[in-house]
């Protein structure tokens, strides 16, 4: 049992008085770094948003294609997504291809 005797007679009291080691509070400002930090991450967000947006758009578009093959629903079961087929004229088969 050494090894507990060095973990808790030297390392845990030396951890505390390094943890304990606080700036004072006139020593701790916000910075332009910070800012322009948070404000790149917030860009950073919204430009992946768009992204997802436009790529789950384009698999849907695809899924309606057919492109990743035959699904189990028929067309009946499946909602009609794009406007253009949500007029009754254009929802006959022929004028759907």
């Amino acid at each position: 049992m050494i090894s507990m005797a060095l973990l808790t007679d030297v390392w845990v009291p030396a951890l505390v008085s390094a943890a304990d080691k606080a700036p004072a509070p006139e020593d701790v400002k916000a910075g332009w770094v910070a800012f322009a930090v948070f404000i790149a991450l917030g860009l950073a967000v919204a430009v992946l948003g768009f992204s997802l947006t436009r790529h789950l758009r384009t698999a849907r578009s695809n899924a309606d294609q057919g492109v990743f093959g035959p699904t189990d629903k028929t067309s009946d079961e499946q909602p009609d997504r794009h406007p253009e087929n949500r007029h009754p004229e254009n929802r006959h088969p022929e004028n759907l291809a």
